[in-house]
């Protein structure tokens, strides 16, 4: 009796572990195994906004107004922001980013310390990477539409313009225009 507890007992676990392995690893054909050294993010959209990878000082109007640091995440797939805002009370915030192939776009979802979240999608169009969402208007009255590009100079700083409008793009207030200066200039 007690070795057959024991035997159901271990069924069950196996059992356990084999229903949390994520699904491809299930879905696999017995003679597939994956190559670990494939690059499935390869292409070159997957590489667009690597302009943006790096340990950055960042200034608004002059004055600092944080540190950011980005790095290339998941075998290069996605991008891992990490924001800290300057001063006592600066806020600190995470985004990730990904290229998504199956809508041709780029995403981010954004998180900060004020309980900001914000879900923006777009492309890399003219020399910059734009990305929009729309989400509930500060004074809790209708949507905002935001907008937030990322561009590189030619001095290997970038810029980062966040906009938004309250009417679906036909005027645009600044929320925060960015210089970024990379902390290591050897890079």
């Amino acid at each position: 009796m007690v070795a057959r507890f024991k035997k159901e007992r271990a069924m069950k676990i196996l059992l356990s572990i084999v229903l949390l392995l994520p699904l491809p690893v299930i879905a696999q054909d017995a003679g597939e195994v994956p190559d670990p050294t494939a690059k499935i993010c390869s292409s070159r959209e997957h590489r667009q906004f690597d302009f943006w990878i790096g340990d950055w000082n960042v200034t608004s109007n002059e004055q600092p107004a944080g540190t950011n640091s980005i790095q290339s995440i998941h075998n290069g797939c996605a991008l891992q922001e990490n924001w800290q805002g300057a001063g006592p009370g600066g806020i600190s915030g995470t985004s990730f980013n990904i290229y998504d192939k199956a809508t041709g776009q780029w995403h981010q979802t954004w998180v900060d310390s004020s309980g900001t979240l914000l879900l923006l999608n777009g492309a890399f169009v003219d020399g910059a990477m734009v990305m929009s969402g729309t989400r509930p208007a500060r004074d809790g009255n209708g949507t905002a539409l935001h907008r937030i590009s990322w561009t590189p100079n030619p001095d290997g700083t970038v810029r980062q313009l966040w906009e938004a409008s309250s009417d679906d793009g036909s005027n645009w207030a600044v929320l925060f225009d960015g210089l970024y200066t990379r902390q290591n200039s050897d890079l």
